[in-house]
């Protein structure tokens, strides 16, 4: 099973190994899909995780515990949907795939599983409608 999780954590946790710790102790793959890591601030990651469901749980525990903020990546992009005009602006810079306009409704789409929080359709939305909470938002 592969799940995507997006961490923060604080300048206390920044020195620590937490993704060797989570490699070693329970056996879970990790790709790292986005690091922002300052030395003595902060630290924010966009994981893939692969393994036993019951060992990335265990991981996401033992994250918990060393007070990194752990969001699947299924709730980290915050769309206001009521708001949106469906103007597609967001789609042109999506490279993942993530934000996609129906070709039958011409209604935007959002497939959250694709999303790798680059924060490009952020910026693209002339209405600020999307954020993410990669970037605490």
């Amino acid at each position: 099973m592969k799940e995507k999780y997006y961490l923060s954590y604080s300048q206390a946790a920044v020195g620590e190994p937490l993704i060797y710790t989570i490699i070693k102790r329970f056996d879970v793959k990790v790709n790292i899909l986005r690091a922002e890591v300052t030395p003595g601030q902060e630290g924010r990651l966009l994981l893939e995780l692969e393994g036993d469901q019951t060992a990335i749980g265990e991981a996401m525990i033992y994250l918990d515990g060393q007070d990194v903020t752990c969001v699947p990546s299924s709730r980290a992009i915050l769309w206001r949907q009521d708001d949106c005009v469906d103007c597609g602006a967001c789609t042109g810079v999506c490279f993942s795939g993530a934000l996609s306009l129906d070709p039958a409704t011409a209604r935007l789409e959002i497939t959250r599983e694709a999303c790798i929080g680059c924060g490009l359709c952020v910026k693209a939305c002339p209405f600020k409608l999307l954020s993410l909470a990669f970037d605490g938002s």
